[in-house]
């Protein structure tokens, strides 16, 4: 090969090579003024990201901490530019001011398209305005709220306390997440489709349906963690792994609900039932787009409060003198008498605790919009159109800039010290005890504000009256548990306690 040819074969590649150089050297030299990880030409922060991706909430809580702005920018290669935010400002205008231009997306109805199909949480536009109505007036109807109530009551009489109360006697271990989880996937069924899966019963009985919910949601979260999206969709195309068991778990989960939908269909008198999909029918759906709706309503009735609980309980036995302070408001709220709605509104100190749980430990750690034109953050950030922005709660909570230096404490003063009137809805209830949701963006804001948060909290509080003033839980380590942020947040290895009974019972 003469001089000539190698001059041919190599020119181009040393140029390609020059041409790398030179434009690795451009971007450092007018690297953009954004806070975030290390950044490089082409292959983003991939490193920085890969290193950390088993502790992403930790990562992002740092980096966003040394964002003057709270907002950062993430960067790698085969993934979407990433803006993450835990500045109010930008989630109210993100949320609600510019609402809009930030609809969900089509990269995340990608991800959860297969389980969630149409239902509210996965659309955007008309069928979202649609459901979003029909499901506000149902969620508000006072037969909906008396069937909440009349079936939380069956289920701790029957079902709950008789758990605990042979835990207690005979010293078990038992794992409350997964009582809790039981508890309200029982709750949730009873509710949206007139059926009991009795997955609390005290045998224990494996539920397929429930265990298919949560290996979905587990392989579901996982795609959106993957470095390249890629992955998972040729896994999924190519029907392997993961991606196989959840074409499997989806199959399973909608043949069972598309069963008692046909049946609940053929009963008598099918329209004259109270719960949810009764209700559904009735106004005319078809089969598809009932079920679509039940499947979003099981998933998040069922999985955010366990989740909330969880913690709630944890919290509650790392902080003893704030659980006395609930007990106290307890006992004298119900003064041995039925839990009623009007009197858990009024239960300020328990909707503090469980603000203040849901502060450290939100139920849904990020929520990621996409947006649809070319946008300015209010603090500055340029937003591209096709850019995953995502608001931050978990963040949010440890800013000292939102909450204090303080803010890694558990304090009931933080919410008992507003107003009263501040801490009021007009319907006579607590809301955020006072404080904006942009900045406790813990049940959304805006228009997607979530219709489900009166019936959380009702269903919290009655577990917390009823739990508390009989048993005291003990947990078996007292190191803090691993937050594992899935489509729900969940407690990594569950909450194993022993259950003491009070000696003293005043409910």
């Amino acid at each position: 090969m003469d001089f000539t040819d190698t001059l041919t074969t190599v020119g181009p590649v040393f140029f390609l090579l020059l041409l790398i150089l030179q434009t690795i050297c451009r971007y450092m030299h007018n690297k953009p003024q954004h806070y975030g990880p290390n950044t490089f030409p082409i292959i983003g922060c991939i490193f920085s990201f890969y290193n950390n991706r088993r502790r992403l909430l930790h990562w992002y809580t740092e980096l966003l901490a040394s964002s003057p702005s709270h907002t950062i920018i993430i960067q790698r290669l085969g993934a979407r530019r990433i803006i993450v935010t835990a500045n109010p400002i930008n989630v109210e205008h993100i949320i609600k001011t510019n609402f809009y231009n930030y609809p969900k997306g089509k990269a995340f109805t990608e991800i959860l398209g297969d389980l969630l199909g149409q239902g509210i949480f996965n659309v955007d536009g008309g069928m979202w305005h649609m459901q979003r109505k029909l499901i506000s007036h149902e969620f508000t109807a006072r037969a909906m709220r008396e069937l909440l109530v009349t079936t939380l009551e069956s289920e701790a009489k029957e079902r709950l306390f008789p758990i605990l109360e042979s835990a207690s006697k005979e010293l078990l271990v038992v794992d409350m997440q997964e009582v809790l989880k039981k508890f309200t996937f029982d709750i949730t069924c009873r509710i949206s489709l007139g059926k009991d899966p009795e997955s609390l019963a005290p045998t224990f009985p494996i539920s397929r349906l429930a265990n298919a919910f949560d290996a979905a949601s587990a392989i579901i979260a996982a795609r959106a963690s993957v470095p390249v999206s890629a992955a998972w969709k040729i896994k999924r195309a190519l029907d392997l792994g993961k991606e196989k068991q959840l074409k499997e778990e989806i199959k399973l989960i909608h043949e069972s609900i598309m069963e008692i939908i046909h049946n609940r269909k053929n009963e008598e008198e099918a329209m004259r039932k109270k719960d949810f999909l009764s209700r559904l029918i009735a106004s005319g759906f078809n089969d598809e787009a009932i079920r679509d709706m039940v499947i979003s309503f099981i998933v998040a009735a069922r999985d955010t409060t366990a989740s909330a609980l969880t913690w709630f309980f944890w919290c509650m036995s790392q902080n003893r003198g704030a659980e006395e302070e609930v007990l106290n408001e307890i006992n004298v709220m119900l003064k041995g008498g039925q839990f009623e709605m009007e009197t858990a509104k009024k239960m300020r100190v328990l909707h503090a605790a469980l603000c203040e749980t849901m502060r450290l430990y939100p139920p849904v750690a990020w929520d990621s919009k996409h947006p649809l034109h070319d946008d300015i953050l209010p603090d500055g950030t340029r937003v591209k159109r096709g850019d995953r922005v995502t608001y931050f709660p978990y963040g949010m909570g440890r800013m000292k800039s939102i909450w204090g230096k303080d803010c890694s404490e558990f304090k009931l003063e933080r919410w008992l010290s507003l107003e009263e009137n501040s801490a009021s809805s007009n319907n006579g209830g607590i809301m955020y005890s006072g404080v904006s949701p942009f900045k406790f963006p813990i049940f959304q804001g805006g228009p997607r504000t979530c219709l489900g948060k009166d019936m959380a909290f009702v269903q919290m509080k009655f577990v917390a009256s009823a739990v508390l003033p009989k048993f005291e839980l003990q947990p078996l380590d007292t190191r803090l548990p691993v937050f594992v942020p899935l489509l729900t947040a969940k407690m990594a290895n569950g909450f194993k306690v022993l259950v003491r009974k009070r000696y003293k019972e005043n409910i």
